[in-house]
């Protein structure tokens, strides 16, 4: 892809622009969940269910939208992947009831189809001395969307009606569209095959069924039967999955080079540190934002959210950083340190709880090591995959970063629900300091975890630069 210095810089500007935009429907009913049930006129269940339909629609779209990237090039895919968010996003715009809006939260999660795409193409259309830090910029939209979101939608939310919200997404998705529409431009396609439509809807099965039944264990009971039905059920259709995968010729997903060692171990790896990224997202908010009494900060979810800004922040400022990294020791020592830092930031929270500034002190170090990580898996991936598989395997990637930060949530939610305190009689039990202490714990362990599996991927570049390979 040969372009000139200022069309590249524009086409990166875009795409990271309009990865920030898709990655920012993780956070936006957050602000208003408590009230969803009143505000669809629906019960406490139902309504969690918005939140849950975007997880699920991102799930099963990130890697279907990387292998059709690969086989009709990135540009339509990206341009669909904004469209369909203009559309999940107009469609709860007018919408008061709780059908549609979880119908326009899928599809808005469809969207997050995007990233991993995105992600896929920078490497292509970056010069090659700013290829690891648009690489880097792209990848770390993931989190910086869900941190800096959470502020938005929390002042959105509490000084205009929430319609607002949507009609907010509604106008960042058409900017998607038209920007990369005419700014991106044609890159890729032409891997082998036809779509394997079996394929999709397997994967999308055994997807949801897993996903609903982990993200939801703890509301159900986890021993209820249909629970352990999701769980296994999706597991066994993931596995028959496999199987027909297996024996295609041109797959939705290919398993066999996802089975590499390089890339398995950086799949498992990604797990665990979207593990350790949603587990700060989730836990630091209701710290902060519990009653003084039980040892919380008594904040607003306004204020909440503006004390975890500056770690969204860190992930951007140290964008630079990751690329220098990436280009002096590769991207298994940088991921690893990126592990590393986000298990020591966890080991500092457990003793900076005082506070809000010392959890904000705590959150930027884990959010630096979030960026570090994040940057340097879509490297890793790229460097061991042919650059027929590239989007598919780095949407593949994405996936196991989302199931990472789902895993983290079931688990948040059991530990923070097994040590409470009673703080007035009446009023329900709020989760006791240690189990905030245990949380971090766990993400630390989960963090280090990761940082001692990625060393395992073995040194050396085992195909060629991918984007080399594309010319």
């Amino acid at each position: 892809m040969s372009q000139t210095p200022r069309r590249s810089i524009a086409v990166i500007v875009v795409l990271c622009f309009s990865s920030l935009s898709a990655s920012l429907m993780q956070s936006l009913v957050i602000p208003i969940q408590s009230d969803l049930p009143r505000l669809l006129s629906t019960s406490a269940s139902t309504a969690s269910w918005v939140i849950t339909a975007t997880l699920l629609g991102g799930g099963v779209a990130m890697p279907i939208s990387g292998r059709l990237a690969d086989m009709f090039g990135k540009k339509p895919v990206l341009v669909a992947s904004a469209a369909l968010m203009v559309i999940g996003s107009v469609i709860c715009a007018v919408s008061d009831s709780v059908g549609p809006v979880l119908a326009g939260r899928v599809i808005q999660g469809m969207a997050m189809g995007y990233i991993p795409v995105a992600i896929s193409m920078v490497r292509e259309a970056a010069p090659p001395h700013l290829r690891n830090t648009a690489v880097a910029g792209v990848s770390a939209t993931l989190g910086v969307g869900g941190a800096l979101g959470l502020p938005l939608a929390a002042w959105i939310a509490q000084s205009h009606d929430w319609h607002i919200l949507f009609v907010v997404a509604s106008a960042l998705a058409l900017v998607m569209v038209v920007l990369t529409a005419v700014v991106v431009p044609a890159s890729g396609g032409g891997a082998p095959g036809r779509v394997d439509v079996l394929g999709a809807i397997g994967l999308a099965i055994g997807l949801v069924a897993v996903l609903v039944g982990v993200s939801k264990g703890n509301d159900w009971g986890w021993l209820r039967p249909q629970t352990l039905g999701l769980v296994v059920g999706g597991v066994m259709v993931l596995l028959l999955w496999g199987w027909y995968e297996l024996r295609r010729d041109q797959p939705l997903v290919d398993l066999r080079t996802s089975a590499r060692r390089p890339v398995l171990l950086t799949n498992i790896a990604a797990v665990l540190v979207g593990f350790g990224m949603m587990a700060q997202s989730i836990v630091v908010p209701q710290l902060l934002q519990m009653p003084e009494a039980a040892g919380g900060m008594h904040q607003t979810i306004l204020q909440a959210g503006l004390w975890m800004t500056p770690g969204g922040l860190m992930m951007v400022l140290f964008t630079p950083v990751s690329s220098r990294m990436l280009t002096t020791f590769g991207g298994r020592i940088t991921m690893a340190t990126g592990a590393g830092v986000l298990a020591v930031g966890y080991l500092v929270a457990t003793f900076l709880m005082d506070a809000p500034w010392q959890l904000m002190v705590a959150s930027g170090v884990i959010c630096a090591g979030v960026g570090i990580g994040y940057a340097a898996m879509p490297t890793l991936i790229l460097t061991n995959v042919p650059a027929k598989d590239s989007a598919a395997s780095v949407g593949l990637n994405s996936l196991m970063r989302s199931i990472g930060t789902t895993v983290a949530g079931a688990v948040m939610a059991v530990v923070l629900t097994s040590q409470t305190v009673i703080v007035s009689p009446g009023l329900p039990p709020v989760p006791a300091q240690s189990a905030f202490q245990l949380c971090f714990v766990i993400g630390a362990t989960a963090a280090a975890a990761g940082a001692i599996i990625v060393l395992f991927v073995p040194r050396g570049r085992p195909h060629q630069d991918p984007v080399a390979q594309t010319r």
